[in-house]
């Protein structure tokens, strides 16, 4: 029997997916629930598992962009599992290299037909414009033809052929999660008044109740005592301070939410990775660490979810493990606000009349400036200033062992 595999919905709103990377060859034999092929959609990559045993014939290409529930591959139920030992596939990507040779250099063990060297109209054309003879261009195409994108990526010789062997470059296409991602950087960019504003933490008495209880907190929650978890539940105060940064714009109406459902930038194998930490305010700080390790991991592994990444109010991107200084970070849309977290180095700063060397990070605070006033803005970002600066206090209710389950 045959079987017709076609692409699930990986999510709301999502009508169409790239065949990112398939694991299998055509008629290979696949088993039930193997990974046969990874899909980009423009949230996450997704693995899609065989549905039934049999000899695969693959559909769509390395690249192509499906519509969910297209046909991508046929699986033949009544094909016999080889018999021996298992099947191995070994995937290997290259990216495709066009460059200009010599007249005459091309390799004697190409095949070559009368198409080779044949440049297509459009590709004649460009060629033309930059001053190349379509026959010394590498074609891509059918039978060596010269297609639209060698003449796009043709570069003129220059000079000697070991010159220009140490001058190549390489064209690799944007996943459709990055293209995704660029997008909205984009329209953040254009659609929303964004500024930012700055302030700079102590972070001395963070160091002082890591450095007294980061042991006992690992060694009775099996997860480290980091610094997303004082952020996060400062600024989950500080939202609540001023609810208008915890806000959005719908049309002509803001939109303020009575929860925290905070967004934290995590770098993963295809890029930025924004899953949300829900319902934060109500999250302890072994809570809140738990699951900034949960998401971490499973955004390392590629398998985080379009569900694990929406719906966030409020965002925390952390450039300081990058080494990052200070930066302007851009709004993640359609929320209104987004902290950024920096390096900390130690800096001379005056207290009481005198200079001590602290721990000091810079901290910004992106926003949209069409709900969000100078009172908010800055107000939020003391709020988080202070929290961080005296913990005790205002996160831990002067009681450090209970804020800390220990």
């Amino acid at each position: 029997m045959i079987v017709e595999m076609k692409v699930p919905s990986p999510g709301e709103s999502i009508t169409e997916v790239e065949i990112a990377t398939w694991l299998v060859s055509d008629g290979d034999y696949v088993d039930k629930d193997q990974a046969i092929a990874e899909v980009d959609s423009d949230k996450a990559t997704l693995e899609l598992p065989a549905e039934v045993s049999g000899t695969i014939t693959l559909k769509a290409e390395e690249g192509e962009a499906v519509a969910v529930g297209q046909v991508v591959c046929l699986i033949d139920t009544s094909a016999a599992k080889p018999q021996g030992s298992a099947q191995v596939k070994t995937t290997e990507k290259t990216a495709v290299q066009t460059k200009v040779e010599p007249l005459g250099a091309a390799s004697a063990s190409n095949e070559t037909t009368y198409a080779t060297g044949t440049a297509s109209p459009a590709a004649k054309k460009i060629l033309s414009e930059k001053g190349i003879d379509p026959a010394t261009v590498s074609g891509s195409g059918r039978d060596g033809r010269v297609t639209k994108e060698d003449a796009v990526n043709a570069v003129p010789s220059m000079g000697s052929s070991t010159e220009a062997s140490d001058r190549d470059s390489s064209r690799t296409k944007l996943s459709m999660l990055r293209r995704k991602v660029a997008e909205r950087l984009v329209q953040a960019k254009n659609e929303t008044a964004m500024l930012t504003t700055f302030n700079e933490v102590d972070m001395s008495a963070i160091f002082e109740i890591r450095k007294k209880y980061k042991e006992q907190f690992k060694e009775k929650h099996d997860v480290g005592l980091g610094f997303m978890s004082f952020f996060t539940l400062a600024t989950v105060r500080a939202l609540k301070l001023f609810p208008a940064v915890n806000s959005m714009i719908d049309g002509q109406e803001m939109i303020t939410y009575n929860f925290q459902d905070i967004s934290i930038a995590v770098s993963g194998p295809k890029g930025l990775m924004v899953p949300v930490i829900r319902h934060a305010e109500k999250l302890s700080f072994r809570g809140v660490e738990e699951e900034v390790k949960r998401l971490a991991i499973r955004a390392r592994d590629g398998q985080i979810t379009v569900d694990e990444m929406t719906g966030g109010t409020f965002t925390i991107s952390n450039g300081g493990v990058f080494g990052s200084m200070l930066s302007t970070p851009i709004i993640n849309p359609p929320q209104s606000g987004i902290l950024g977290m920096h390096n900390i180095v130690e800096r001379p700063v005056a207290v009481n009349g005198k200079v001590e060397i602290r721990p000091i990070m810079y901290v910004a605070l992106s926003y949209d400036h069409r709900i969000i006033d100078g009172r908010e803005s800055v107000g939020f970002l003391v709020a988080v200033k202070e929290a961080i600066e005296n913990p005790e206090a205002f996160l831990m209710n002067n009681d450090i062992k209970t804020a800390l389950e220990l």
